[in-house]
């Protein structure tokens, strides 16, 4: 399912895959392969191992430790990571802040926050959905008051994912409660140390602790820590999130799942069943590899628009939200197809039991069955993160239709 590359080209898919064999810990691959969630030190440590080969922020401008490769060169070493499978820089550090403070942030926030997040030095975390503002982001209460050298930050944030490894938290706010909702908003760079910030656990229903709710009573954050203007919040963060939905396409992650799904089904399962051997089946398999590949190639093309673009006024592709949309349903085809693989044995799942290494539910026979049950739920979040696909939708009639 590989596009064509020029020669050039693959010889640096060659270099990338060498790369990862010869420097990913086996400990981190299995994890991985296994589809069980990494450690903080697991993420650190390979996020280093990347950024000491220059490839952590490959995107990013060079004078800020980016490569200045093509759109085609940034796909690859994407793709090779996810089907390795391999970690992925961290998105929020890499892919999300890191962007808006190298092209919005001033001299003084770029030399004191990129270098330390490209090394995962900071481990940042993303404050925007609130309960009552999440599809409608721009309802945040949230609010920052200025009091002399400092904004007083007040409110709640949810679903804030990995909050509980960050060290600081990139948060929209409202700093004009007069104006229209989009224009009181601004841009805070707010450190979790900080006191009166809290972090509480919200536990999914794969019984996993990946998500929180972060709470804000009179933190205290520097006027220094404002980035771009006051009030302007929201067009950088429409900046970040055209930039998150492309990440959010995971085409290298389902081109992975296929071939495993390919793997099992071709496997004779206790009953002497073959489950490829099914006509409805394989072309559920079949359909979802074209579908992957009208993806691929769609993002290929927003990638190319996004090339070299460090300015607000080159607003993100509205294809952006194709990716989402139809990233996020291929994500959660596959999870369906591994559940339906594994078959009652997923019933066996508990994540009340744990295994001797303390992973949930990994003492049920095969880890890729234990996992089958969780993955599926887990993944249904896919539809709702970075914008839900309803909202997708609604952006795709209008930008790209003109509906």
């Amino acid at each position: 399912m590989n596009l064509s590359f020029t020669p050039e080209q693959i010889a640096f898919r060659d270099e990338v895959r060498a790369f990862i064999a010869d420097s990913l810990p086996g400990h981190v691959r299995r994890r991985l392969a296994e589809d069980r969630p990494l450690s903080r030190e697991q993420f650190v440590e390979w996020q280093r191992i990347l950024n000491s080969k220059g490839w952590a922020v490959p995107h990013w401008p060079v004078r800020f430790g980016g490569t200045g490769w093509d759109a085609v060169k940034l796909h690859i070493l994407s793709d090779e990571l996810q089907q390795a499978p391999a970690p992925a820089p961290l998105a929020f550090n890499v892919d999300l802040v890191g962007p808006v403070i190298a092209t919005f942030g001033n001299e003084a926030q770029q030399q004191r926050f990129l270098p330390r997040a490209a090394n995962l030095d900071d481990w940042w975390c993303q404050g925007f959905s609130e309960p009552g503002a999440g599809s409608d982001l721009a309802a945040l209460r949230t609010s920052a008051r200025r009091d002399g050298d400092h904004y007083v930050v007040n409110g709640q944030k949810i679903w804030t994912t990995l909050a509980q490894y960050a060290d600081w938290i990139f948060c929209l706010v409202r700093t004009d409660t007069a104006a229209k909702a989009q224009r009181g908003i601004s841009f805070l760079l707010i450190d979790m140390r900080t006191p009166g910030v809290t972090v509480r656990p919200i536990i999914t229903i794969d019984g996993a602790h990946e998500i929180n709710e972060v709470f804000f009573k009179d933190v205290a954050v520097p006027v220094e820590n404002l980035v771009g203007e006051e009030n302007r919040g929201w067009d950088y963060a429409k900046f970040l999130l055209g930039r998150e939905r492309t990440g959010i396409a995971r085409v290298g992650l389902s081109k992975l799942r296929l071939r495993r799904i390919r793997q099992l089904a071709a496997t004779p399962q206790p009953d002497g069943r073959i489950p490829i051997e099914d006509v409805g089946f394989a072309q559920r398999v079949t359909a979802l590899e074209v579908e992957l590949k009208a993806l691929e190639i769609t993002q290929l093309r927003v990638l190319s628009a996004q090339s070299g673009v460090q300015e607000l006024e080159a607003k993100p592709d509205p294809a952006s939200s194709i990716l989402k949309l139809k990233g996020s349903q291929i994500q959660q085809a596959t999870t369906e197809l591994m559940l339906e693989l594994a078959g009652p044995n997923a019933l066996r799942y508990d994540p009340a039991v744990a295994a001797p290494d303390g992973e949930p539910g990994s003492n049920f026979g095969e880890p890729w069955i234990a996992r089958a049950a969780p993955m599926y739920f887990n993944w249904r979040k896919t539809s709702i993160y970075g914008g839900s696909n309803e909202i997708q939708r609604n952006i795709i009639a209008k930008a790209i239709l003109g509906l």
